[in-house]
């Protein structure tokens, strides 16, 4: 099927704090809605079926509880029947948001996913009602072709949205479509956990995901097509996944993927939005990975000197390292009961210092989760205290087979290289209660390869 994302460099109100009138709010989100069509059109025309927009796109950000009020639609939980918004416009107060978003989708024939504020009543009879008598969701909504509204998702893992409300309830929420099947939805910073994204792709056997984000690019580890890709290939599904595009704030990386190929556009330096378009196969089986290589073990020669293990902060955890030194090597670290082996050979002798880390623990900045990682990354300069920092690009090819003993089936595989951009592994996969990961030669300078894994029981 012709899938599309939209990455929308979207126009911010200058003071999201002060308080508007609703007119102000929708006359901002005017402006958004205007490019938005002019994106479906374009999508349509090159016979895209389905069309994303990102998270935050139409209102913007950083807005306080009530200054975001007047930006927000009320929609009733999508169960409630099938309205459609650009044909009964009359059945519902604050609606000319969604109302627009479902003529775009009429008018072109196209199922159409967006992200926008909503809010929904409530009072004393509801334990769980905020003090202002009314609940503010940020709302994913997918509309068919004819511009009905089938499926609306309230985003479950907020990422310091303090004007916003978590739904009392994970919405597991999937529309079904006559070219691809069903597709699951969710948001941002929801990729990172079990639910409500993990546990719906496994209840409900999901191969099709709509994701649109508003995610600020974290290197080595968590650079937005970086872990999109990942976590295609981690569930064997695809992705439609739309990014918002500021690059003051680190925020650009959308894309369309299949376990096997990718779609992407990362874009640090001009302004604008980006169309993507695509055609990419409907998943129907599962992609095996080839196991036939065989995993080396670490030869204990004994006498040999090995390399000095040495502590560095990544993604604001405390690593443990031991630098990959020479053109090739075999190497292991170890932290708590994780333990990485990384078995190497590069192509030339580059002056580029790389560095093979391990981290098994709570990660505790920007949300409170578990990881287990064992990384190959590229690091910041040449002494051991760059190990860890942010780099985007690199000339070292390398050859490598990363396997750890991971205790969670959670893992995604990461594999970046120079100028941000995406290779696929030659084999991954578990094989003797280790996960691996291979490749020989990565097409570019290789920047990361690491095994992400989520440990989601404790959390």
């Amino acid at each position: 099927y012709v899938a599309a994302v939209y990455e929308h460099e979207s126009i911010l109100s200058p003071d999201p704090t002060a308080l508007v009138d609703r007119g102000s709010a929708l006359e901002l989100m005017a402006r958004n809605l205007d490019i938005y069509e002019q994106q479906v059109v374009a999508a349509a025309r090159q016979g895209a079926q389905i069309i994303v927009f990102p998270e935050d796109g139409i209102h913007g950000f950083n807005f306080t509880r009530s200054s975001i009020y007047p930006y927000l639609d009320f929609i009733p939980h999508w169960h409630s029947g099938k309205w459609n918004p650009c044909r009964e416009p009359y059945l519902f107060n604050d609606t000319e948001v969604i109302q627009r978003l479902s003529c775009m989708a009429l008018k072109n024939k196209i199922f159409l996913v967006a992200n926008l504020g909503t809010k929904q009543p409530c009072d004393g009879s509801d334990p769980r009602c905020p003090p202002d008598g009314r609940y503010q969701f940020n709302t994913n909504v997918a509309l068919d072709e004819g511009g009905v509204l089938v499926a609306t998702y309230r985003k479950h893992n907020l990422y310091f949205e303090y004007a916003l409300d978590t739904p009392p309830e994970p919405d597991y929420t999937l529309f079904d479509t006559p070219f691809a099947g069903k597709f699951g939805m969710f948001t941002c910073f929801d990729i990172l956990f079990f639910e409500p994204a993990v546990n719906l792709i496994r209840q409900y056997n999901l191969k099709q995901i709509v994701y649109p984000t508003a995610w600020m690019n974290q290197l080595p580890l968590l650079s937005a097509v970086e872990f999109q890709q990942a976590f295609a290939t981690a569930f064997n599904v695809n992705i439609l996944a739309a990014n918002i595009h500021h690059p003051t704030l680190g925020m650009t990386g959308s894309g369309i993927y299949t376990p096997v190929k990718s779609f992407i556009y990362h874009n640090m330096e001009s302004y604008g939005g980006k169309l993507i378009v695509a055609e990419i196969p409907v998943i129907t089986t599962d992609y095996k990975t080839n196991l036939e290589k065989t995993l080396g073990r670490v030869s204990e020669k004994g006498n040999e000197q090995l390399p000095p293990l040495f502590y560095a902060e990544m993604m604001y955890d405390n690593f443990t390292f031991v630098p990959v030194w020479g053109e090739k090597g075999e190497l292991q670290v170890c932290a708590n009961s994780l333990c990485c082996y990384l078995s190497y050979q590069r192509a030339v002798l580059t002056d580029e210092l790389y560095a093979l880390g391990v981290f098994d623990g709570l990660h505790t900045v920007h949300g409170t989760y578990y990881v287990q990682a064992c990384a190959l990354v590229k690091c910041g300069g040449l002494s051991f205290s760059t190990c860890g920092q942010e780099v985007t690009d690199a000339t070292a090819l390398i050859d490598f087979q990363l396997w750890g003993n991971m205790s969670t089936p959670y893992i995604f595989p990461l594999l970046l290289t120079s100028g941000i951009t995406l290779d696929f592994a030659d084999h991954m996969g578990w094989k003797n209660h280790h996960y691996f990961i291979s490749k020989n030669r990565t097409s570019s300078g290789l920047l990361t390869a690491a095994l992400y894994g989520r440990w989601y029981e404790k959390d």
